[in-house]
């Protein structure tokens, strides 16, 4: 039996590919990286120095994309690392860390549009008492549960996984994920996939929730046409980005209880990193094409550009 503590290395066995995909592979995912950092941080920066956009929806949206670029961040460094590496490879400290950012970062993105749902619930169904339950405190506390849950669960999930001795090296994906170091465990792993099945509840629980506050406005917008123009504003690019996600995760999970050996690399891969790669692209674009106040700021940011080049 070979112990958690003897396991110093992990063998990310994701990319099998000659050397000259490799490189293909790495200028695409470096221009990917790029485009999410620059939409991401592009929509920030909007949101920061625009007073206006000083709302609830546009700073939960802001925390949205900080999300986005955190969890890239524990990912694309370390993939771009290994397309310019013969020996793909990550230490247990690492491997773990890698896991903790990845995790945390995709039970953000529930719990941030969990919070983005209520507000949205508020802001249609009780218009007259918006600002006075969706007060400034009241957000940060909202903006304190959806960081704070995921970076303490997680915290003890990884911790309940270093606990287990294993019995293997080889992760078959491109990235460490808690699932696949919990499968190389030489004994029994009840614990550790007790709590994982307590999170899938929880999370299914952030779903619930969200379904029902958009039942509950959808019931209001029937009413209402200025309502209806509203949900098509603002809720509809958050609805987007819901079931971009969903879609994402459900993928991530079908792949990792039921993922094939017999399929071939290329779709593993992209059935394990999907929803690493278009939440993060995906969410920006979308919020900075239907939010017009957004999409005013960027053009008006591009006119000052051009009329200073002339």
């Amino acid at each position: 039996m070979e112990n958690s503590t003897w396991v110093t290395m992990f063998t990310l066995s994701g990319l099998n590919e000659s050397r000259t995909n490799k490189n293909i592979y790495f200028a695409f995912t470096l221009l990917l990286y790029l485009l999410m950092v620059i939409v991401n941080l592009t929509l920030i920066t909007i949101i920061l120095i625009e007073k206006t956009l000083h709302e609830p929806m546009y700073i939960l949206l802001c925390n949205l994309c900080v999300n986005g670029l955190y969890g890239t961040a524990g990912f694309y460094p370390k993939l771009l690392s290994d397309f310019l590496s013969d020996s793909n490879v990550i230490s247990y400290a690492g491997c773990q860390m890698q896991a903790y950012v990845i995790y945390t970062s995709v039970m953000c993105e529930i719990t941030i549009l969990t919070v983005m749902a209520y507000d949205r619930y508020v802001a249609i169904c009780r218009p007259l008492q918006y600002h006075s339950v969706v007060t400034p405190s009241t957000l940060g506390k909202l903006l304190l549960f959806a960081w704070g849950y995921p970076f303490c669960s997680i915290l003890i999930a990884i911790y309940l996984t270093s606990t287990l001795p294993l019995c293997g090296s080889n992760i078959d994906k491109l990235y460490c994920d808690n699932v696949s170091v919990v499968k190389l465990s030489c004994t029994t792993t009840t614990l550790s996939n007790t709590y994982g099945f307590i999170l899938i509840i929880a999370q299914f629980a952030h779903a619930f929730f969200i379904v029902y506050t958009y039942i509950q406005i959808i019931r209001a917008c029937l009413k209402s046409i200025e309502q209806r123009s509203k949900f098509t504003q603002t809720c509809l690019p958050h609805l987007m980005a819901l079931i971009n996600f969903a879609i994402a995760s459900l993928i991530d999970v079908f792949y990792s209880q039921y993922g094939s050996m017999t399929l071939s690399q290329s779709l593993r891969n992209f059935m394990a990193v999907e929803y690493l790669v278009i939440p993060p692209l995906f969410n920006p674009l979308v919020y900075g094409l239907k939010l017009h106040q957004i999409r005013r700021r960027v053009f008006r940011a591009c006119a000052r550009d051009k009329v200073t080049q002339m």
